[in-house]
């Protein structure tokens, strides 16, 4: 074999490298398999982080040593995998710029920071949790209406909305430690010492968490604390019904483009299932096709979910629906 076929061996060593290494490539099993092996290690990586934290387990110090020496070499290898392989990440740039791309990249970053710790940055332990991040590569499929997908899309469709509640929490966050500052400060000066020493109060009071380890003693600090414990129950709502009106929006739209004829779609409104409902064992898209009715979302119990292929309307779920047009085909989520 002459120079110019070693070279395109090697090239194509390194391509099927890039293609196993991809998550999200539900195609190819050995891409697969390295996502599963994958996902293990990360799990038994911040297992043993936490197992680190026991008494109990101080005995079997160096098993667990080892065991998390394996799983960081595994995240070693796995990072200079994708530096090697960075020129078909990045395919528009030359080979050293897309190294130093990946390199200061988010991921490439979160890579580096997952290994370090171990090495040589003990008082870093805490970034071996960034590893988790890993694991959210896995919902990177091609269905183009993946419920991962939805999710992704409503939250980013939604953005200044989001951020505009956040923004109010923060300033009601802010404006309720000054003001009980003003309050308690000649009361309780040692626990309200500043203006941003309520903030630990304000935050547990406006997202009524309410630990009660600072809480106010005179009439007027109370007072405010009930009308910010209301205020902060109307501003946490806030990015709920955001974000719920955004996945109707979408779902709206995801039935309109499956039917082709647009966004077309009753007002939605929600639905308990009893007994003697005709719906009872029937799917959603049985529902679509028979009733022209569509589920948005169900809650069941204490659990609220996007129906599938596999649902089937049960006693006791509270569906929210839409009416749709005739000519919209069934789908589901």
């Amino acid at each position: 074999m002459n120079q110019t076929e070693n070279q395109t061996g090697k090239k194509s060593i390194r391509m099927r490298v890039f293609e196993i290494i991809q998550i999200g490539n539900k195609s190819d099993t050995p891409s697969r398999v390295f996502d599963i092996i994958l996902v293990i290690v990360i799990l038994l990586n911040i297992a043993l982080m936490v197992l680190q934290t026991f008494d109990r387990f101080s005995v079997w110090h160096r098993v667990l040593f080892w065991a998390e020496l394996f799983t960081v070499l595994f995240f070693l290898m796995e990072y200079v995998l994708r530096i090697w392989t960075a020129p078909y990440l990045y395919p528009d740039l030359p080979a050293g710029k897309a190294v130093l791309k990946y390199v200061f990249s988010f991921d490439g970053i979160i890579e580096l920071l997952t290994i370090l710790p171990f090495l040589f940055l003990d008082g870093f332990v805490v970034f071996r949790m960034l590893r988790v991040v890993r694991i959210f590569h896995l919902f990177r499929v091609n269905a183009n209406y993946d419920s991962f997908n939805v999710i992704l899309s409503v939250l980013y469709e939604k953005r200044n909305q989001l951020t505009s509640s956040v923004f109010i929490i923060l300033t009601l966050i802010l404006a309720s430690s000054i003001l009980m500052y003003n309050v308690e400060h000649p009361a309780q000066p040692e626990v309200f010492r500043n203006a941003f020493s309520g903030i630990w109060w304000s935050v547990s009071a406006v997202l009524t968490i309410g630990y009660g380890d600072i809480y106010p003693v005179t009439l007027m600090g109370r007072v405010m604390a009930v009308v910010m414990s209301f205020l902060g129950v109307a501003a946490v709502a806030l990015p709920t019904g955001i974000i719920s009106a955004g996945f109707v929006e979408q779902y709206t739209k995801m039935v309109g483009d499956k039917g082709g004829e647009g966004p077309a779609m009753s007002a939605a409104h929600t639905l308990l299932i009893d007994v003697d409902s005709a719906w009872i064992g029937l799917t959603s898209d049985e529902l679509l096709e028979k009733y022209r009715t569509a589920v948005v979302y169900v809650e069941r119990g204490r659990r609220t979910f996007f129906p599938d292929q596999a649902y089937n309307v049960q006693v006791g779920d509270v569906m929210m629906i839409c009416k749709v047009p005739e000519n919209t085909k069934p789908m589901s989520l």
